[in-house]
């Protein structure tokens, strides 16, 4: 199993289309065994789903993602976890051992609104802080 972390300066990065770089976690036996940070080389929006899937992941933890990334993530076979915060290295824990809270229908769907802001930020949030579930890590193919 191959999990990948939009990322930036250790943190769930909060808008997977504007990712730069993932951290990518190989799992055996349910632990982490490696770990890489890779640059996205300027990849954006529907390509970073065919990044992911030329690096062998099956899992993507994000924080913001909008519909259509969702849609090529899915279609390249990849099980997404948005609306996650914090430490990356500790979402990869947390969704190892079962208590990873994440938004199954986040939605990121500011695109074109023409203003800017921070997603995850006090006025505009790409994910909700409520409905999160968590996820049972017994339904990975570890």
């Amino acid at each position: 199993m191959k999990i990948a972390v939009a990322y930036e300066n250790g943190s769930v990065f909060q808008h997977f289309g504007h990712t730069a770089t993932f951290k990518l976690y190989s799992i055996e036996n349910n632990s982490v065994v490696n770990s890489e940070i890779v640059g996205t080389n300027g990849q954006g929006h529907g390509a970073l789903a065919g990044f992911l899937q030329e690096r062998g992941v099956d899992t993507l933890i994000c924080g913001g993602i909008g519909g259509g990334a969702q849609d090529a993530l899915t279609q390249a076979g990849i099980r997404i976890f948005g609306g996650v915060t914090g430490n990356a290295d500790n979402a990869v824990a947390a969704l190892l051992n079962g208590t990873l809270a994440y938004n199954p229908d986040v939605k990121c769907n500011h695109h074109g609104e023409g203003h800017e802001h921070s997603c995850g930020s006090e006025h505009h949030s790409c994910h909700s802080h409520t409905d999160k579930q968590s996820f049972n890590p017994t339904q990975l193919d570890i």
